[in-house]
């Protein structure tokens, strides 16, 4: 337990970026501190409950600051809590919130606004994808399950700056939990009398991170500016940042180019390379599986052939070498590399093994069992089978790997496939009502220990697209939760894995990396394999 706590204590590894030596077209000026990034297009929303996607995430935590928070150095260290403390066996904490932490309005935080936001996520009224990170607290399952009432949840205010929470069983990551988008703390009273409207508005998003909302230009750009009332103001060094919300490669990369942003993901596959030469390229690595949902509870996914039919014939290694191209690994299960076993190394996916060879000369192999599955369900090279919907959200270059797949299941299979894009706050929605027979989906760890990945499959999870269900599965993840023993609670998440390869619920694609472009100027920037860029301590040289 100690090598597993001092393990995910710093195992947020991250890289801060260097100076590139190639020569840039971004003429964005050294004398302008202002931070001009690109992510993603526009979110479904900036609440911190209701959110769970990884570019909402990031923006949640310009203007909110959990009880601890990513340092400088990328480690997890204090942040409106100022220290803690655990009981002898691990399950209650006692964080102690700093004197000096105050909302954006001036407001002191205290410690029931941590209440008030906890209870809030795990209210199944409020429909949190997320809720589940209450499960943690004591009575947070039964609570989002409606068989205890909210205010059952094991977590109290001692007194204005005293929080107590009291776990289900010891988490040794916990730091790591009270870190995530979803449970820094909120106000009641702006909640309350604004209700779904709150998150939208500059002026009743009210947080207490480093920066606060100032425009929401929806569709265009998002702006946040320095928060004079946070604690650590005098650290914060980027006066503003101005997030541009779009989804169009092309786009992305002359925004880049031109210098109307220092920062960018999602360029074109093609462009990385001459971006590469130019010294304006970073790759960095990513906690994360990029993978498609199969509709469990509909026709014809269904059937357990017919989903091990279209993951087979898939060709994985085409996808990272011809279509990708930014250093990803052909994924051959579901949780990444990089995730620690009962030891750091060799780490879970090492010792778990591989459940889909990916090696070339097996691809016939998995075609040609392909081809017997899909038969052996009724549907002989294709014949009978009905044409299926891929949803997808358009932009970001997933277009270029669905049309692959699309290919490869017509050429393998002999199925049609039609590919449908929506703008990414909409397919959101579609994707979780399961409108389509397939899903595009990735999944970044929200922190480094197996069950971040191995959660969301669990019936009834907020992210459980695939609409998956397997009672053995779920017996054990819940048994996992309680397992104090380390070595058995992680032959419990492989047992789990392997349940979930062998019923084919997803088809994992490929391991995440995190290609970029950025300005060979701008310094301080700080990636979390978690996800999350933090532009606080950014500056132009």
């Amino acid at each position: 337990m100690k090598r597993i706590l001092a393990l995910t204590i710093t195992l947020v590894i991250v890289a801060t970026v260097l100076t590139g030596c190639g020569k840039t077209q971004n003429k964005t000026s050294t004398s302008n501190q202002v931070i001009r990034a690109t992510i993603a297009s526009e979110p479904k929303t900036l609440d911190p409950s209701r959110n769970n996607a990884v570019d909402g995430g990031n923006y949640i935590l310009c203007a909110f600051e959990g009880l601890t928070t990513l340092g400088k150095d990328g480690t997890i260290v204090a942040g409106t809590a100022e220290r803690w403390e655990t009981s002898d066996d691990g399950l209650v904490w006692t964080f102690y919130i700093r004197k000096d932490a105050k909302w954006s309005d001036g407001k002191d935080v205290t410690a029931n606004d941590f209440v008030y936001s906890w209870r809030r996520l795990v209210d199944p009224a409020t429909a949190a994808d997320y809720a589940y990170y209450a499960y943690f607290i004591k009575n947070g399952e039964k609570i989002n399950a409606g068989e205890a009432d909210v205010s059952t949840l094991g977590v109290r205010a001692v007194n204005d700056k005293t929080l107590e929470v009291t776990l289900e069983s010891p988490c040794p990551f916990f730091t790591e939990i009270v870190a995530f988008p979803a449970l820094v703390p909120l106000r009641e009273d702006i909640i309350s009398a604004n209700k779904d409207k709150w998150a939208l508005e500059p002026s009743t998003y009210i947080g207490n991170g480093p920066y606060k909302l100032t425009s929401w230009d929806h569709d265009s750009k998002i702006v946040f500016e320095k928060n004079e009332n946070y604690w650590d103001k005098n650290n914060v060094i980027a006066p503003k940042i101005e997030w541009y919300l779009m989804n169009d490669q092309n786009a992305i990369l002359s925004a880049f180019k031109n210098g109307q942003v220092a920062y960018a993901k999602n360029i074109p596959s093609d462009e990385l390379a001459a971006e590469k030469a130019a010294g304006n390229l970073k790759i960095f690595p990513l906690i994360g599986t990029y993978y498609i949902d199969f509709v469990n509870n509909k026709p014809p996914f269904n059937d357990v052939r017919v989903r091990k039919a279209f993951s087979l014939a898939i060709d994985r290694n085409y996808l990272v070498e011809n279509v990708k191209k930014g250093g990803e690994t052909p994924a051959t299960a579901f949780v990444p590399y990089g995730i620690a076993d009962v030891n750091p190394e060799p780490d879970f996916r090492t010792v778990g093994g591989d459940y889909i060879s990916v090696k070339p000369e097996d691809y016939e192999k998995n075609v040609a069992e392909a081809k017997r599955l899909l038969a052996e369900a009724g549907y002989p090279d294709g014949k009978g089978f009905p044409k299926i919907t891929f949803g997808l959200n358009s932009g970001a270059g997933h277009e270029p790997i669905a049309e692959a797949l699309q290919q490869m299941w017509k050429e393998n299979l002999g199925v049609e496939v039609e590919i449908l894009a929506q703008e990414w706050n909409v397919f959101q929605q579609s994707r979780k009502d399961g409108v389509y027979n397939i899903n595009r989906n990735g999944w970044i760890g929200d922190y480094m220990d197996p069950s971040t990945f191995m959660d969301i499959f669990t019936t009834g999870n907020g992210q459980n697209n695939a609409m998956y269900s397997n009672p053995k599965y779920d017996e054990l993840i819940s048994a996992a939760r309680r397992e104090t023993d380390p070595a058995k609670r992680i032959q419990m998440y492989h047992d789990a894995e392997k349940i979930l390869m062998d019923d084919a619920a997803i088809a994992p694609l490929y391991f995440y990396t995190d290609p970029i472009v950025i300005s060979p100027n701008l310094k301080g920037v700080l990636h979390s394999q978690l996800g999350f860029v933090i532009f606080k301590w950014a500056y132009f040289e």
